[in-house]
């Protein structure tokens, strides 16, 4: 398992930390599909008691990203095509709904950093990069919205597809698309349209959506097949 060796013996919050450390890997890709998460080989890269491992892992499982398998304990989630089309399909009903209500808050401060950020993301030709400028663009046109559990839902499901909308930009060549595409949502929100806005977020996920189910793995190429694959 790759994961740097860290003492958090002395720290507070241990679970916290650990849960944070084994999210961003799983996220990334990092620590992949079907990977069995060992308690004492956690633990002792942690110096920690398996009690705060053991709880990391049990918050990971309620977010989906670890599950639970008969002789094998837990491993890191795998996704099928059909729940991936599923989580598209929910971010394209509630991120509109978010921008919508947020466009009206947002201030030229914020609007100013989205664009810094937008910017970033088009010239970045690091493909280690991309997801998380992604994601930060979206984030931040999302924080004036006060509509918090549609964007707590749209967060955990965005972690369920990260891995695959990160491979995804790169097998793909999707960046000049989605950069074409962030700036059009910005402009629309910097022009206080907030419908426009909402519609280009819609058109943007159904978009990814599409290009991510036209790259996605097989069980053939190493994805841990789910039940609804067989």
């Amino acid at each position: 398992m790759k994961l740097e060796a860290v003492d958090i013996s002395g720290m507070a919050s241990a679970s916290s930390i650990i849960f944070d450390v084994l999210r961003n890997a799983i996220i990334t890709g990092q620590i992949p599909e079907g990977t069995p998460l060992r308690q004492d080989e956690i633990a002792r890269k942690f110096n920690v008691s398996r009690i705060p491992v053991r709880e990391a892992i049990s918050r990971l499982e309620e977010q989906g990203l670890v599950l639970t398998q008969r002789y094998k304990g837990a491993v890191v989630a795998g996704l099928s095509a059909r729940e991936a089309a599923e989580i598209f399909d929910l971010r394209a009903l509630l991120e509109p709904e978010i921008i919508r209500e947020g466009v009206p808050r947002m201030t030229p401060e914020l609007l100013a950093e989205a664009r810094r950020q937008c910017e970033a993301f088009s010239a970045s030709s690091d493909p280690m990069e991309w997801g998380d400028l992604n994601r930060v663009f979206h984030t931040t046109l999302y924080s004036a919205s006060t509509l918090g559990y549609f964007i707590e839902v749209c967060d955990k499901a965005m972690d369920r597809v990260e891995r695959h909308v990160r491979a995804q930009l790169v097998m793909s060549n999707g960046m000049a698309r989605a950069g074409r595409e962030h700036m059009a949502i910005l402009k629309a929100c910097e022009a206080g349209e907030a419908d426009r806005a909402a519609n280009l977020i819609r058109e943007h996920i159904l978009g990814a959506k599409a290009s991510l189910l036209q790259h996605f793995p097989t069980a053939s190429e190493g994805k841990t097949a789910r039940p609804e694959d067989t």
